[in-house]
């Protein structure tokens, strides 16, 4: 583990680097989403869309999802003291809503996938917020630290 310390910074960049892939996807999907819930009636608009949906969610914000949370691992495990601030707890808390609306879109990447959604295209608008808003407290609780 000791030698993991001296790549501290390494994997803070590759935290930062993949979390802002983490949450491009989580900005665009739901936009995707948005599109294919208004263009129902357009089959081969959606046939596209449902491969962008596809190919963004499993080989875009799914593997930078997974490679955030592994490396913000590795920084908690190299830096215990962190779990011991509020600002952080919070964070986490964030990060774990986060992680909930990314396999949420899941759900809802499934059901456009096999046309069995009925959501429409303004559910889907103000659920594009979602991402935004637990990404200001994250920000928020990185940057500033509060408490």
């Amino acid at each position: 583990m000791e030698i993991l310390n001296e790549y501290y910074l390494w994997i803070k960049m590759v935290h930062y680097l993949s979390f802002v892939s983490w949450m491009a996807g989580l900005f665009y999907l739901p936009r995707l989403f948005t599109y294919h819930s208004e263009h129902k009636d357009n089959e081969n608009f959606v046939k596209v869309v449902k491969i962008q949906e596809r190919k963004l969610y499993f080989y875009i914000q799914t593997p930078a999802m997974l490679m955030s949370l592994i490396t913000g691992v590795l920084m908690l495990v190299l830096n215990k003291d962190l779990l011991s601030f509020g600002f952080m707890h919070a964070k986490l808390t964030f990060v774990v809503l986060m992680l909930l609306y990314h396999f949420h879109n899941y759900l809802c990447l499934r059901e456009l996938a096999n046309d069995t959604c009925q959501k429409s295209g303004r559910y889907f608008r103000i659920y594009n917020e979602i991402p935004t808003l637990l990404f200001i407290g994250i920000a928020i609780m990185m940057v500033v630290r509060p408490f």
